[in-house]
């Protein structure tokens, strides 16, 4: 690319959300020039797999989102390992960390988010990690590798990224302690009842959990190692790692230096496109309208940037697109224990109606606001919680058959006719989002 080559769409980011743009880009206009930047040197792969590959269960190839031949199919200049330094709205242009400029048209910011890193002393000593993108699950592979003994890591963290990686780090053989500030893990994610059966699967499992409690230093050797770590309470616990998994935040560099309308993220309308004209944001980054909550709201998980990509890539593109909405959902399967909530997981307030059943591990839990479903979290059994997600994201009033809807027996046939005929014929797209959301778990959350 030359030292001002322009393009008619640009996209920074390679993740879920660019991929869902630059396809349904070139589904509209197939001789538009079009280029991805991303400061990752991979092509695009599927971030809810790091994982896997810390396991060394997963090869690069099957990580992969799509095809290695994707970006010359989709007539898609891909510019990797590439920072951005700058952004220039007025003048259409943003700047590589080599140098480069190049100027676009249509933009589209899916700039993903960035570990949230608590200042604390002994950050930079060797043994310390974030784990949010492939590069993260290498570097600890290989400082795992290069251990001659058992090692020990303290995971900063009980949220999705912190139990994900405290399970890949047990199937390596490591100890495992996770400290967590709240009074349990995933009390984000899930209610108590769930987020218990979790706990009981990670203990069995051999991890300790420590709630209630924060690191405030991460302990050193003269030569610069890890040592271990010491808590709130003065509690000093003795490790060889620490991966640093509070969560993330949306990566607003970019928008805050141009006059893009930030909040918590940037702001987006139902087009996904930002308070300039013709600048365009989804995933991690974007606000976007929630289905649930009625408001725009960061919902980072994966199936909502690649709609959300979609969706811009069609407006970027000319076709009139609007997002029908979002919110958050989550499927994980830690150590056997299948869980998947969506929507809201505990009430808040008292205008909230909760109907649940407790079947040993089996734990099926859906709440109610003037009937139509607000939140739901099945654990253990979770065949049919695609159909229970569709009635909520359909806004179906399930006043009359409520009670069916965590029976053991609950399926389409407990739906009345109309309904299911009507709204969910297709098998297909009710199963997609619990099954395809447990393979591919996006964090979800930690996804474009």
């Amino acid at each position: 690319m030359t030292n001002a080559e322009k393009v008619k769409y640009l996209v920074i980011g390679n993740s879920a959300g660019g991929i869902g743009a630059a396809e349904a880009i070139h589904e509209v206009d197939k001789v538009g020039t079009m280029a991805i930047v991303s400061d990752e040197s991979y092509l695009a792969y599927s971030r809810p797999l790091i994982s896997e590959y810390l396991v060394s269960r997963c090869s690069m190839e099957k990580m992969l989102f799509r095809p290695p031949d994707f970006y010359e199919k989709k007539n898609v200049r891909a510019i990797t390992g590439h920072k951005v330094t700058g952004l220039d709205i007025d003048k259409r242009a943003i700047k590589l960390d080599d140098g480069r400029t190049i100027n676009w048209e249509k933009l589209l910011l899916a700039t993903g988010g960035l570990p949230i890193v608590p200042r604390m002393e002994g950050l930079g000593l060797a043994g310390v990690f974030t784990f949010s993108k492939l590069d993260d699950a290498k570097a600890i592979a290989e400082f795992i590798n290069k251990c001659r003994r058992e090692v020990s890591a303290v995971v900063i963290g009980g949220g999705l990224i912190g139990v994900s990686a405290t399970e890949a780090l047990l199937k390596r053989g490591v100890q495992v302690t996770i400290v967590e500030m709240k009074d349990r893990i995933l009390n984000v994610l899930l209610d108590e009842e769930a987020s218990n059966l979790e706990k009981e699967a990670l203990a069995k499992a051999g991890a300790e959990i420590i709630t209630g409690h924060t690191v405030s230093e991460i302990s050193g050797s003269l030569h610069g190692e890890v040592t271990g770590v010491i808590l709130d309470n003065s509690r000093p616990i003795f490790c060889d790692m620490v991966i640093v998994a509070i969560g993330v935040q949306p990566r607003l560099e970019l928008a805050s230096d141009s006059g893009i309308k930030t909040n918590r993220g940037i702001v987006v309308n139902r087009r996904m496109e930002t308070s300039v004209t013709d600048v365009y944001a989804c995933g991690d980054v974007a606000e976007a309208y929630d289905f649930i909550y009625g408001e725009n709201r960061l919902t980072p998980v994966w199936p909502n940037a690649y709609l959300g990509g979609r969706i811009a890539g069609r407006n970027m593109a000319g076709v009139t697109a609007e997002y029908p909405g979002g919110t958050a959902m989550n499927a994980m399967k830690y150590f056997g224990v299948n869980i998947v909530s969506a929507g809201m997981v505990t009430p808040p307030d008292y205008s909230y109606e909760t109907i649940s059943e407790r079947h040993g591990d089996i734990y099926r839990k859906v709440m109610l606001k003037d009937g139509l479903i607000a939140g739901m979290v099945f654990a253990g059994d979770i065949e049919n919680s695609g159909i229970i997600y569709n009635l909520m994201k359909e806004r179906v009033n399930v006043d009359n058959f409520k009670e069916a809807l965590v029976a053991d027996d609950f399926g389409l046939a407990s739906l009345p006719e109309p309904i299911w005929q009507t709204r969910l014929a297709i098998p297909a797209s009710l199963l997609a989002f619990s099954v395809k959301s447990v393979e591919q778990s996006e964090e979800a959350l930690i996804g474009e």
